[in-house]
């Protein structure tokens, strides 16, 4: 096999061990691409592959999550990860660590952890690399990456709640919510609604957003009726649509650009929270990226009254 085959062979789990670390799709590319070029120009080819490339993979995305730490303190309003649809990593022996890891949640949690702490907890926790490879990956001591890995399981078991395991009623749950959004049920909107529901979004101050964000579930459910007849009347659509391994969606518009993406945390039946992502800088890997101004024009002259 030559390099370039291991190397596409070992793509996916590059890819995916870059965005648990990044939280961005775009970085997450770039770091893989990097990998590439540091192996081709490499003199000696490596016992492992996997391990060596996943060390290289891993080593570029903690510099780059270093720097990205002071442009994501000054983003302005809440940041949140790129939306990923599909995980290109496969692994039957460890699809539950996978699939908690790629939750919103869960990366917004990561984000609380050094970049040391984040990389060697994805590496160990979540695709299972034995604390020798962890060590050769971030350049410290087993001893010092079994601490680090502690600690980080720490803070993750603190703030990480326990989502519903089972991912049919969850995605029925989420079938039945879009329905109810698509009618303007204010009530039926707030059946499926925790008390202490929250929906926030991701502009970056490029696109429009709920303020702070909407709390409550009397108050969510009305913002989310208010928001159906002007965007049917702009042709708008949803589609319904695993999003960083939850039920979301994806709204678009009428020429079916991408407006932004909705992730929803359910646990006990309920919605607690709605993620929402409208930076137009982290949708273009979704597809072409609508102008949700001039989409907000188009609704705002669809409600006015015609004399």
């Amino acid at each position: 096999m030559t390099r370039a085959e291991e190397f596409e062979d070992l793509r996916p789990l590059l890819f995916s061990i870059a965005y648990r670390i990044l939280g961005s799709v775009s970085e997450a590319e770039d770091a893989v691409q990097e990998t590439w070029l540091r192996y081709q120009a490499s003199p000696t080819q490596p016992a492992s592959a996997k391990a060596f490339l996943s060390a290289v993979v891993t080593r570029i995305s903690i510099d780059v999550l270093r720097s990205a730490r002071v442009r994501r303190e000054e983003y302005v309003g809440p940041w949140f990860p790129e939306p990923l649809l599909t995980d290109p990593y496969q692994d039957p022996e460890r699809s539950a660590e996978l699939a908690d890891s790629l939750s919103m949640t869960a990366l917004l949690l990561l984000e609380r952890l050094s970049p040391l702490e984040r990389a060697v907890f994805v590496l160990r926790e979540v695709f299972g690399f034995d604390f020798g490879d962890v060590a050769s990956a971030v350049g410290r001591s087993q001893a010092a990456c079994r601490q680090l890995a502690m600690r980080a399981r720490r803070h993750m078991d603190a703030g990480r709640p326990r989502f519903e395991a089972d991912r049919k009623e969850r995605e029925e749950l989420a079938e039945r919510f879009f329905d109810a959004f698509r009618e303007g049920d204010v009530d039926g909107l707030r059946e499926f609604l925790a008390a202490d529901v929250h929906m926030v979004s991701d502009s970056g101050g490029k696109a429009p957003q709920w303020g702070t964000g909407i709390f409550g579930a009397g108050n969510v459910a009305r913002a989310l009726a208010a928001l159906v007849s002007p965007f049917a009347q702009i042709g708008g659509v949803v589609e319904p649509h695993q999003v960083n391994g939850q039920p979301g969606a994806i709204f678009r518009d009428r020429n079916g650009k991408v407006l932004n993406t909705w992730t929803l945390d359910i646990l006990d039946g309920q919605i607690q929270a709605i993620r929402t992502v409208l930076n137009p800088d982290k949708l273009a890997h979704v597809g072409p990226v609508a102008d949700a101004w001039a989409v907000v024009r188009e609704a705002t002259r669809a409600r006015r009254p015609t004399n």
